[in-house]
């Protein structure tokens, strides 16, 4: 069984609809797809029509924008109820930061001398719940400034560039605790990778999170060495934590991330839906659970 759990679509920053991303999650040999849009759920409702007309199992899940030690972290939620209102709420503040950020992030490229404005965003955003820099980076491509989505952060976006622009995300361990409340799970999402800082993430910030409730750790992830699985993994047995692997898939937006190119073992997704249905009993929220397919 072939299980990727983590991939995105035109609802936050990929470039297929959640139905034309289940579909080709078929045409790959993938059994078990999780949908993980950056901070919202709108595409759960498509991605389960389309599951089941192709016969794809589904995880409905969530990748949240987090702050740890002064960093910024993602979190996949995983199987929570949408409705929880202290997720919903702390979700909505989340995308209500993206949509702030991106006045200022244009303004800042317009000093640079370079002419884009929110209409350019939009027309490559498709149906996204926000727009944010990966749309902002879509726009510069198209408009010749940059070659693609990659080049724009090297060059302008990412947190070292002349266009980058603070914004809200939620306190990790915060996160943690809403998503049990609401019946779901979570996975710290590749936590080694080179955007993210190391040293809060070490085995010491890890047990700290497993205290607060976390669930597992993605380890197989393409931002992640050989060395960096080996030693996430090492550090997820000790504690006790699953283990997921991933794409990351975001359609064209992003290469090198096709689907299935990283997978979670049977046993691990075993484990994972056991914890959600576990965390639902305890909240005693309707939560989605695993659509098998």
């Amino acid at each position: 069984m072939r299980i990727d759990l983590h991939t995105h679509s035109d609802r936050s920053d990929g470039t297929q609809s959640p139905a034309a991303l289940v579909q080709a999650a078929r045409e790959q040999g993938i059994d078990v797809i999780g949908v993980t849009d950056h901070d919202t759920t709108e595409g759960w409702d498509e991605a389960e029509r389309a599951a089941g007309c192709h016969g794809v199992g589904l995880v409905r899940g969530i990748e949240v924008s987090c702050r740890f030690a002064g960093y910024g972290v993602h979190l996949l939620a995983y199987l929570p109820d949408p409705t929880y209102p202290p997720l919903a709420e702390e979700l909505r503040r989340i995308l209500d930061g993206r949509r702030a950020r991106l006045p200022a992030t244009l303004s800042r490229l317009r000093d640079l001398g370079i002419d884009i404005d929110v209409e350019d965003v939009r027309r490559v955003s498709g149906e996204t719940a926000a727009m944010g820099r990966p749309h902002v980076a879509d726009a510069l491509a198209s408009l010749g400034v940059v070659a693609d989505r990659g080049e724009a952060f090297d060059v302008f976006l990412g947190p070292q560039g002349p266009a980058y622009v603070s914004r809200y995300a939620a306190d990790l361990e915060t996160m943690i605790d809403l998503v049990a409340g609401a019946g779901g799970v979570t996975v710290l999402a590749h936590p080694w990778a080179s955007r993210h800082n190391h040293t809060a993430l070490d085995e010491a910030g890890i047990a700290r999170l497993a205290r607060a409730g976390l669930a597992g750790v993605e380890v197989d992830h393409e931002d992640h060495s050989p060395a960096d699985r080996a030693g996430l993994r090492a550090i997820a047995l000790r504690l006790g934590l699953l283990v997921t692997g991933s794409s990351d898939h975001h359609g064209a937006g992003k290469s090198g991330h096709e689907l299935g190119c990283n997978t979670t073992a049977p046993d691990q997704l075993d484990r994972l839906v056991a914890a959600a249905e576990k965390a639902a009993a305890a909240a005693g929220r309707p939560a989605p659970g695993l659509l098998r397919p």
